[in-house]
């Protein structure tokens, strides 16, 4: 049995960090998410403040501080690049999938638990943000263990857990564990186990580890603190919507379907297992679809919508599928699952279509798009043929090997691509060319963050209505702005402004 533990765990291993350090460094920071994590690290080593988060000098109420020690320790060990910036997130990444690994393993069984932990490690959305420098997958981690230590009855790491979460993003860290052990109490009316759960030590536990950074921010810098983080950043943007494009009540329906491929081709009928077959496992099976709705729903109903915000879900939705899997390859479950390639087809299919619609407006997108078709084709055709032959377990590896294959093709052949339209870097080297080191600089608030973090010239952020008026009055500036900025200026405004240069959308200009 230690044996084939040590076998499976070795390769999750392989596989977890074959998929999250490979390239990890090789593509720049993509505007604006990655820069501002990057930068407000950078900022906390050279201010020596790791207490109060700043960026272009200026104390910053976003987030709260984890990420940004995380990034800054690893600057400290790599030095300040897009490999360190993206390091954390991505062992991290790989801590989930051993978290899940071993919890499966023990609520579920062994085989469970690898499949489990390969689910998670290949869907395209976990993946993708464990090798971005987001907060995300930090507080997944978090949340997962916390919640995991709850079903397992070690409830002193259910506090450590939501406490590390909480110092990572604020107040959802406590309301998401709160709420999801209430929800599932009351549908197994088991109230009895709040008297197992040692809230009274835990709270103590709780709060020596979550609240010392909050009073000390409130302690520094007041009601300030307290307005723009509760206030804005948690309040605001739940109850208004920070990008009026996805405002819209199905947004996440959409991204959880490429976000969790190619396992959303099983993921409702694992699901509907879960709730309705199982009578074994139910109640932990329960609990993570409760864990997993609660989520969706929370963030559904937010007006403030990003596709990172439901990475939370990944975990429960991957262990269900993980539980199903194995189940689904019984030697005594003769029925073929054909709802799993023919869900696995239309959803291929579908994004082979978005890709190819992606090459038409970035035709040098389009060998790494061909390329990806041709893995999303044959595997789909593979699964047909092994799920008709009731190979469960080939079907099963063959999407593990098409999406460690798509991983690489992605960080090789796609994003390097791609990515110059979405990074300041190459803008930031050619205004190091032609700035004085005097004038003042002003940068479209999108490109601010990445410009910053690759120029080193804090600049300043143009406010609406701004870029006009700025090029209609006098004295010598510098602007840094996106394409679309400049179009829309008027046309006695373009022709005070000297274009220096033109790159993938984004123009540096001088008013002389």
């Amino acid at each position: 049995m230690s044996e084939r533990l040590g076998w499976s765990f070795l390769l999750v291993t392989l596989v977890a960090s074959m998929i999250m350090f490979f390239n990890l460094g090789g593509v720049p920071l993509l505007d604006p998410d990655e820069p501002v994590y990057a930068q407000t690290a950078r900022e906390m080593i050279s201010y020596d403040d790791f207490l109060s988060p700043r960026i272009y000098g200026e104390f910053w109420y976003d987030k709260p501080p984890m990420y940004y020690w995380l990034v800054a320790g690893s600057f400290k060990v790599f030095g300040v690049g897009e490999f360190a910036a993206r390091f954390p997130s991505a062992l991290l990444a790989i801590a989930c999938v051993f978290y899940i690994y071993f919890a499966c393993s023990r609520l579920f069984s062994q085989q469970s638990g690898l499949v489990s932990a390969l689910v998670l490690a290949t869907s395209i959305e976990f993946f993708y943000l464990g090798k971005a420098a987001v907060t995300d997958m930090t507080l997944t981690l978090f949340l997962t263990i916390a919640l995991l230590s709850f079903l397992e009855k070690r409830y002193y790491w259910f506090y450590i857990g939501a406490a590390l979460a909480v110092v990572t993003k604020g107040p959802i860290g406590i309301v998401f564990p709160v709420a999801i052990v209430f929800l599932y109490m009351i549908v197994t009316r088991n109230f009895s186990q709040l008297k197992k759960m040692k809230i009274i030590p835990g709270a103590g536990i709780f709060l020596v580890i979550a609240l010392p950074w909050y009073w000390l921010m409130f302690q520094q810098h007041g009601m300030p603190f307290v307005d723009t983080f509760i206030g804005f950043h948690n309040v605001t943007r739940f109850l208004s919507p920070e990008h009026q494009e996805g405002a819209v009540w199905y947004y996440f329906i959409p991204v959880l379907a490429c976000g969790f491929f190619p396992w959303t081709a099983v993921l409702a009928q694992a699901v509907w297992s879960a709730v309705f077959v199982s009578r074994e496992e139910s109640k932990k099976l329960m609990f993570l679809v409760i864990w997993a709705v609660f989520i969706f729903v929370f963030f559904s109903i937010s007006k403030t919508k990003l596709p990172s915000y439901i990475l939370p879900v990944f975990p429960p939705l991957a262990m269900i599928v993980g539980w199903y899997i194995p189940l689904v390859g019984d030697w005594r479950n003769r029925v073929r699952p054909i709802a799993w390639p023919l869900l696995l087809t239309i959803f291929s299919a579908l994004l082979c279509v978005g890709l190819f619609f992606a090459s038409k407006s970035m035709p040098e997108l389009l060998v790494g798009v061909i390329v990806s078709i041709c893995i999303f084709a044959m595997m789909a055709i593979g699964v047909w043929y092994f799920v008709w032959r009731l190979e469960i377990d080939k079907a099963f590896w063959l999407q593990i090997s098409a999406m460690t294959l798509f991983s690489m093709v992605l960080l090789i052949m796609l994003l390097p691509q791609a990515a110059p339209k979405f990074n300041s870097r190459g803008i930031a080297a050619e205004f190091a060319s032609h700035y004085d080191g005097k004038s003042p600089v002003y940068i479209a608030k999108f490109l601010h963050p990445g410009f910053t973090f690759y120029s080193g010239v804090y600049g300043q952020e143009l406010k609406p209505g701004q870029f006009g008026q700025s090029a209609a009055g006098e004295g010598k500036e510098y602007f840094v702005v996106r394409k679309t900025d400049y179009d829309g200026l008027k046309p006695e405004e373009q022709r005070r402004l000297t274009a220096l240069a033109s790159i993938d959308g984004k123009m540096l200009l001088l008013k002389p």
